[in-house]
């Protein structure tokens, strides 16, 4: 398979893959990790892969890689993920997930997904484009305060007030249609210019998230892996490409990895002490200059794992 995701190698050597074992890609895209697991497992391995994207569910490489019997690919939203596995009777037998996180290559590249400003297309910014409202319908409807909120807090746009404001003042006159349509206007309102990038850049991240729900999707699923991946030795491998993201992921992994106590117990014994089912395996990891430099989104990659204990 020619496209190789983004740290590719680290994931297939963090995932500690044995054999025989079970793995759940939870973002399949172009199939790219997917295709290197099966690649490492024996006969007995399985895989189970995930994506809410049709388009990547109905594509060729999904369909031919369906042929391999060890390998299964579900339509489904992240917060699935428990009662699919329970589903297929692995739950607490996983060996290793991994999620690569954010929007694909493909979904860029497509203008009529309206994912991207660099192409003209039509504002719908849907993973799943046969549910929930677009970016258009929503722009079209959102209280000009909760677009403030979600343009600041989910695209750390400084600007977001103004935005706002230019949004909603250009809707009473026409609907906003299209990503170049969006991206201009943006691109007016915003004082000076950040070099190497758009000043829609942030926005449309932001609006992305809020389409999606991808913070919360992501919540959801952190928490349901740390349960369903094998005691001893599950791991969960996340790659992020933005800070809200990785600092979901983070956060979780501490959480989980610290040991807890109920604090109305004075004074405190080791029994009544918790410990954390997971822990933190190494430091976070970056791509190397090489990938960055044939692959620039490479750059913002940060990679995090975690094993069940």
């Amino acid at each position: 398979m020619e496209h190789l995701p983004v740290m590719f190698a680290e994931a297939l050597q963090q995932l500690a893959l044995k054999e025989d074992g079970v793995y759940l890609d939870c973002t399949f895209g172009r199939g790219g990790h997917s295709q290197g697991i099966l690649n490492l497992l024996g006969p007995a391995g399985r895989l189970l892969a995930f994506d809410r994207d049709l388009d990547a569910i109905n594509s060729d490489y999904a369909q031919a890689m369906l042929e391999d019997k060890r390998f299964k690919l579900r339509h489904t939203h992240f917060s699935e993920l428990e009662n699919i596995v329970a589903s297929e009777g692995l739950a607490g037998k996983v060996d290793g997930i991994l999620m690569d996180l954010g929007v694909s290559s493909p979904q860029l590249d497509n203008p009529e997904r309206g994912f991207s400003f660099l192409r003209d297309g039509p504002l719908d910014m849907r993973m799943d484009g046969n549910a929930g409202v677009t970016a258009e319908q929503w722009l079209a409807s959102v209280d000009e305060k909760e677009l403030v909120k979600v343009l600041f807090e989910y695209g750390e746009e400084r600007f977001a007030r103004r935005i706002a404001r230019a949004i909603v003042e250009k809707r009473v006159v026409s609907p906003i249609t299209t990503t170049r349509e969006l991206a201009k206007l943006i691109e007016d309102v915003v004082p000076g210019k950040e070099k190497h990038k758009h000043p829609a850049t942030r926005s449309f991240q932001a609006i992305r998230i809020e389409i999606n729900s991808e913070l919360d999707e992501l919540k959801a699923v952190l928490q349901q892996s740390a349960r369903i991946l094998k005691s001893g030795g599950g791991r969960l491998v996340v790659i992020s490409f933005h800070s809200l993201e990785d600092r979901i992921v983070k956060r979780f992994i501490r959480a989980e990895s610290g040991a807890k106590y109920n604090p109305g117990k004075l004074p405190i014994k080791e029994i009544d002490i918790t410990k954390g089912i997971l822990k933190k395996i190494g430091k976070a990891l970056k791509a190397e200059q090489q990938e960055i430099a044939q692959n620039p989104r490479a750059r913002s990659a940060v990679m995090r794992v975690a094993e069940r204990v």
